[in-house]
């Protein structure tokens, strides 16, 4: 069963350079953005077009990236490099400034060399690396009012606190919407696939935010006619996968079609170019410092530090999706280099020991040298899957192991 809206999304992101051309043409200016942390609504508030920039799986461009960067850092950081260093994406090319938000060490080196090598206007938003405290709060408060003002000086706009309200409830209705339509494609017999849902979340990089929504909400109502208004999340044959770690952009779908070619199922994952960005976000007021609050309520970025595993949300918010989901096992993704999720994959490990849920540690890059390898274990790990349905039924994870 095909589904009307889709290919209205696929039209849409081919019309957006024209658009964003035109636009800039008409004296708009572009913000391409790079990361975990960067508020949206700050940009769209101040009248200004916001984009997301980055993908991956591109080899050539990891090689043109590692020209200007330590082939020490992730494929993810130098391919992102090298989209500058080529300057053919059009998100890339079009964008006015970029805005970056140190959420990530090496990424804020990306941001240091887009704007030594590529002379590109370049706004920085740090973040705290102990957002848990007092103090961290504070400074982050400060570091988005900083980053509004900072955007408003370079684009001749100021902040309104009308504007900033309209943004926050466009991006609230978008979130609310979004994770509506996520849940379609983890029903038993879906009419939408993970794959697919991932392509709607990747559309939002380029689209206007207020036809992202309209466009949304009305797969949403085709859902709704097609599959009902209430998706229950209820057991179906197939091994159910969640993917976790290091980031999935677009254009990254090597490890996606190994696990699908071995006739494993993803149906969530908690990587922070998927679901997660759209997850517990809660402006209250409209505010920069109200805007800042909410985004530091989301889950961590795994390039934070947080000691203290019994509270951590990211570990949190694995076990519920793993319960949610029906998960059967989870494979662990990490880019060679992603220091933070490959240092953290040991903790997620335990977590999913406790609750009897099996892990598949994968770590890989965007070369192809890797695939036969990477066939091998997962084609293991979904037999493994498969014989322990067969075996014990599907494993029903215990109590959360986190506060």
């Amino acid at each position: 069963m095909s589904l009307s809206t889709l290919p209205k999304f696929k039209a849409a992101v081919a019309a957006r350079p024209a658009e964003l051309e035109q636009a800039r043409k008409n004296g708009r200016k572009v913000v391409g953005w790079l990361n975990y942390n960067t508020p949206e609504e700050i940009i769209h508030a101040l009248g200004l077009i916001p984009v997301q920039l980055g993908i991956g799986g591109d080899d050539k461009l990891v090689d043109l990236g590692g020209s200007f960067i330590s082939t020490k850092n992730c494929v993810y950081v130098r391919e992102t490099v090298g989209l500058f260093a080529e300057n053919k994406n059009p998100l890339v090319a079009l964008s006015d400034i970029i805005a970056v938000d140190a959420t990530c060490l090496q990424i804020y080196r990306v941001a240091e060399l887009i704007e030594y090598y590529f002379k590109r206007d370049v706004v920085i938003l740090d973040v705290p690396k102990n957002p848990t405290t007092s103090e961290g709060r504070t400074y982050f408060q400060k570091e988005v009012a900083a980053f509004a003002r900072v955007l408003g000086e370079k684009t001749g706009t100021k902040l309104g606190t009308a504007a900033l309200q309209k943004s926050i409830d466009l991006y609230r209705e978008i979130r609310a919407t979004v994770q509506e339509i996520y849940r379609y494609q983890a029903v038993a017999t879906p009419v939408i696939t993970w794959r697919e849902v991932r392509d709607v979340i990747h559309a939002r990089y380029s689209l206007d935010p207020v036809l992202y929504l309209q466009l949304v909400k009305e797969l949403r109502d085709e859902l709704h006619v097609l599959a009902g208004a209430t998706p229950y999340l209820e057991d179906s044959p197939e091994v159910r996968i969640m993917i976790s770690g290091s980031i999935l952009p677009p254009g990254d779908n090597k490890l996606i079609q190994l696990i699908e070619s071995n006739g494993g199922r993803i149906v969530v994952d908690d990587t922070w170019s998927g679901l997660v960005p759209f997850l517990y976000v809660d402006v209250k007021a409209p505010t920069p410092e109200a805007v800042a609050e909410a985004y530091l309520e989301r889950v961590p970025h795994g390039a934070l530090p947080h000691l203290d595993l019994k509270s951590d949300r990211r570990l949190k918010l694995q076990h519920e999706l793993v319960k949610e989901y029906h998960v059967d096992g989870v494979i662990y993704h990490t880019l060679r280099y992603c220091d933070p999720y490959t240092f953290k994959a040991n903790e997620t490990k335990e977590l999913l020991k406790q609750i009897k849920i099996p892990l598949l540690e994968i770590h890989t890059e965007y070369a192809g040298s890797d695939i036969e390898a990477i066939r091998t274990r997962a084609e293991a790990f979904i037999e493994l899957l498969r014989n322990r349905r067969k075996k014990f039924g599907q494993q029903k994870p215990k109590a959360a192991a986190v506060a």
